[in-house]
C-alpha cells in the first residue's frame, strides 16, 4: 500500500490535534525515538563540535616588541616619537618621524605592544618637559641640564655608566615611576578597540646579566589586562634584579594580587653569549624542576627573529641546512664586550634550544624550553616597519639617509671594532602572527599562551600547520581543511595525542599562502628535532611542498633552487617563479616512537630585494660586496611536540 507523503501525514496530525478537547493536551503521549532528535540546522555554523570550540578563525598580525621615546636608550638618542604616535602608526595612520619624514604602513597591524624599557622609563620626555619630579633628583637635574645645553650624547653616556653599568637606579623616585607608567597604561587603553585593534600594556625587563658575563637576557612582559589591574603594579626593572627567576616571581605575584594574567617573551638570544637557553641558572646551579615549571608557565613564546638578527638556526649547528645562514649575528654579546665562542651557539638558537628542552624534560619531567615562535621588530623608532622598501631602521639615527648603512648599532665597549655591529648587518624583521578567535586582548593573549602563533621575517605569509595520526592525503585540499585539522589533530603549538596502536607514524598537514604584497613561495619544509637512544640531539630538514613542478628526492630534499629574478640595480623582482600557494600532507618516514621529537614548518619565499638594495637605488649608494642585497623572507611556525607514552 502506498504511504501518504510526509507533508500529508503531518497535516493530518495537525488537524486532528486541533479538533481534540483541550484536556487532551495534558495527557501523556509517547513519541518514537526519531521524533526526539533535535531538528537539523541548515547553517553549519550554528552548532559547533568540541574541536570547533577552539577553532582559531583569523590570523592577526602584530609587533610585540616596540620602543618609543619613553625608552631611555631611544629617547636620549634622538627619538622624539612617543607611545601615542606609535599606536596611531600601527593602526595605519600617517605620522612624522624623529627626522621629520612622513611615514605610513601599507597595511595596518592588528595589535601592538609598546614595550619600553623599565629602567628609568620616561627619562627623555621628562627631561624635555622639565618635570618637577625628575628635578628633585640631583642626578636627574644633572642630565636634564646636559640635554638642555645640547649634550644629549653626554647625558646618555652618563646614564650608561651611572645606571646600566652600575646596576642601580640613579633617580629612585617612585612618584616619577608611577606618573610615567600611568601614561603608558592610558595610551594603551585609549587605543585598544576590541574587534578592530588590540593595544597591549607591556614593558621590557632589560637584564644584561653581569659585567663578567654580559649577555642579553631581556624579556618583554605583556599584560592581558587593563588599567584596573595593571595600574596596581609598577614595571619590574634590572635595578630590581638581573635574574629571570625574580622576574617570574614578580609575574606570579601580579597574578595572585590582581587575578589578572601576564606572560613574558624572551628575545634576541643570539647576542646572549650562551645564556638565553643555558642548562644552568644564573647563579651557576643546574636548572631545577622549579625553574623549569616557572619558565614554562610564564614564557610560552620566543622572539625568534628581529632587526638584530635571525635566531632560528645557525650554520655551524645545522651544517646540512642550506637556509640556516639568514640574518646571522654571531660576533659577540649585546654590548660588544666579549667575542662569541662556538660552544655558546647551541644555547642561543631556537632549534637547538628546543632540543635542549627535551633533554632537560627527560631529566626533570618538565620542559623549560617548550616555546612557540613569534617575530617582532625591537625598533627604537616607535615605528613598526618591516617591509624592505619601507624600513626605518633600528633607531632614530638610522632612519633613511644615504649613509645609514654604515652606522653602528652596537659599538663595542671592549674597544675592538671587530665586535661592533653595523646597520647594514640588520634585517627588516619581524612580525608576530597569531591565530585567534577574535582581535581582542583576551583572544590574542589566550592564543599566545596556547602557542598558536608563528614568526615571519616581516612578510605576511599565511601558514596553517596541524599534526595528528590519520590525515588523508587529499584532506589538505578540501575547503574545510582547517576544520579537519582541528578535529583530527592539534594545531601549531600543541602536543600530539597518544599514538593509536594501529598508527606507525605521525602525519602533518600544512598549507601556506603568499603575502599578496611580496614574493611567491619557494617551498614548505618541516624541521624535525629529536633525542636519540643515547640522549643526543638530532635534527633533519624535509622539503614537503615545492613550487614550479620541481621534485623532492628520496632523501626528502629538493636540490633544485627556485631561481632568482632580483634586479639588484633596480631593486626589483618578478613573481614569474614560485607559487602563490603550497599545501602538503606529510608522514614522518623516520619516526621512532621511543624518541622525544618536535616538528615545525618553515616556509620560504623566492628571493626579493633587501632594504639595503632599495637604499642603494634611492640614494645612489654603492655598498660593499659583503652587504646582502637580496634574501629569502620566511616564516617559522610554533612546533608540535611528540612525547613517548602520552
Amino acid at each position: 500500500m502506498r504511504t501518504k507523503p510526509e507533508w500529508v501525514r503531518c497535516l493530518v496530525v495537525s488537524i486532528t490535534a486541533l479538533s481534540l478537547p483541550s484536556v487532551a493536551i495534558a495527557q501523556e503521549v509517547s513519541y518514537p525515538d526519531s521524533m526526539r532528535q533535535p531538528p537539523k540546522i541548515y547553517s553549519p555554523y550554528v552548532q559547533r563540535t568540541a574541536a570547533d570550540a577552539n577553532f582559531a578563525e583569523g590570523v592577526y598580525w602584530g609587533d610585540t616588541h616596540l620602543h618609543t621615546s619613553y625608552s631611555t636608550d631611544s629617547g636620549m638618542m634622538g627619538n622624539t616619537v612617543g607611545p601615542e604616535e606609535a599606536f596611531r602608526f600601527a593602526r595605519g595612520e600617517e605620522v612624522i618621524t624623529s627626522h621629520g619624514l612622513r611615514v605610513r604602513l601599507i597595511r595596518p597591524l592588528d595589535f601592538l605592544v609598546v614595550s619600553d624599557h623599565a629602567e628609568n622609563l620616561g627619562l627623555a620626555p621628562f627631561i624635555a618637559e622639565s618635570n618637577p619630579e625628575l628635578l628633585k633628583s640631583e642626578w636627574g637635574r644633572m642630565v636634564h641640564d646636559m640635554v638642555k645645553a645640547g649634550d644629549s650624547r653626554g647625558a646618555f653616556q652618563a646614564w650608561l655608566s651611572d645606571a646600566v653599568t652600575a646596576g642601580t637606579d640613579p633617580i629612585a623616585n617612585p612618584k616619577m615611576s608611577r606618573a610615567v607608567w600611568d601614561r603608558e597604561i592610558a595610551f594603551a587603553d585609549q587605543f585598544n578597540e576590541p574587534g578592530q585593534f588590540t593595544a597591549f600594556i607591556g614593558f621590557e625587563w632589560t637584564s644584561i646579566a653581569t659585567q663578567q658575563e654580559p649577555g642579553n637576557l631581556h624579556r618583554v612582559v605583556i599584560f592581558k589586562d587593563g588599567e584596573d589591574k595593571v595600574g596596581q603594579v609598577l614595571p619590574f626593572s634590572t635595578f630590581d634584579s638581573i635574574d629571570p627567576e625574580d622576574l617570574w616571581d614578580y609575574l606570579a605575584a601580579y597574578e595572585s594580587r590582581t587575578g589578572g594574567s601576564v606572560l613574558a617573551i624572551a628575545h634576541n638570544g643570539n647576542v646572549s653569549n650562551g645564556q638565553m637557553f643555558s642548562v644552568e641558572r644564573l647563579n651557576g646551579e643546574p636548572i631545577s624542576r622549579e625553574y623549569a615549571e616557572m619558565r614554562s608557565r610564564f614564557e610560552p613564546l620566543y622572539e625568534v627573529t628581529q632587526i638584530k638578527g635571525d635566531g632560528e638556526a645557525h650554520p655551524l649547528l645545522s651544517p646540512n641546512d642550506e637556509f640556516a645562514d639568514y640574518g646571522t649575528w654571531d660576533k659577540s654579546d649585546i654590548a660588544g664586550f666579549k667575542p662569541k665562542e662556538d660552544w655558546m651557539l647551541q644555547y642561543e638558537y631556537a632549534r637547538s634550544a628546543l632540543q635542549i628542552g627535551m633533554q632537560l624534560e627527560a631529566q626533570l619531567g618538565i620542559n623549560p624550553y617548550k616555546f612557540g615562535m613569534v617575530g617582532s621588530t625591537d625598533a627604537h623608532t616607535s615605528l613598526a616597519t618591516t617591509r624592505e622598501e619601507n624600513f626605518f631602521g633600528k633607531a632614530a639615527h638610522l632612519e633613511p639617509e644615504a649613509d645609514r648603512w654604515e652606522h653602528t648599532i652596537i659599538a663595542s665597549l671592549s674597544g675592538d671594532p671587530s665586535l661592533s655591529s653595523y646597520s647594514y648587518e640588520s634585517i627588516g624583521a619581524g612580525l608576530a602572527a597569531v591565530w585567534a578567535r577574535e582581535n581582542t586582548r583576551e583572544g590574542i593573549f589566550n592564543a599566545m599562551q596556547k602557542k598558536e602563533t608563528y614568526a615571519t621575517t616581516g612578510t605576511r605569509i599565511v601558514v596553517r600547520f596541524f599534526g595528528g595520526w590519520d590525515y588523508d592525503a587529499e584532506e589538505v585540499f578540501r575547503p574545510d581543511a582547517v576544520s579537519i585539522g582541528y578535529r583530527k589533530g592539534v594545531p601549531m603549538g600543541g602536543d600530539l595525542p597518544a599514538r593509536p596502536a594501529d598508527q606507525r607514524a605521525p602525519v602533518f598537514m600544512v598549507g601556506a599562502m603568499k603575502d599578496p604584497w611580496s614574493g611567491n613561495l619557494d617551498r614548505i619544509q618541516i624541521i624535525k628535532g629529536w633525542i636519540d637512544d643515547n640522549g643526543e640531539r638530532q635534527e633533519r630538514v624535509y622539503d614537503v611542498a615545492v613550487s614550479d613542478g620541481r621534485t623532492i628526492g628520496s632523501d626528502g630534499r629538493c636540490r633544485t633552487p627556485v631561481g632568482n629574478t632580483v634586479n639588484v640595480a633596480d631593486a626589483s623582482y618578478l613573481n614569474t617563479i614560485g607559487d602563490p600557494e603550497l599545501r602538503a600532507v606529510w608522514t614522518d618516514p623516520d619516526f621512532d616512537p621511543n624518541h622525544r621529537a618536535f616538528y615545525y614548518a618553515r616556509v620560504l619565499e623566492i628571493p626579493t630585494p633587501t632594504w639595503q638594495a632599495y637604499d642603494s637605488k634611492r640614494f645612489g649608494v654603492t655598498m660593499p660586496e659583503t652587504v646582502q642585497m637580496f634574501g629569502q623572507e620566511r616564516a617559522y611556525t610554533s612546533p608540535i611536540w611528540y612525547t613517548p607514552g602520552m
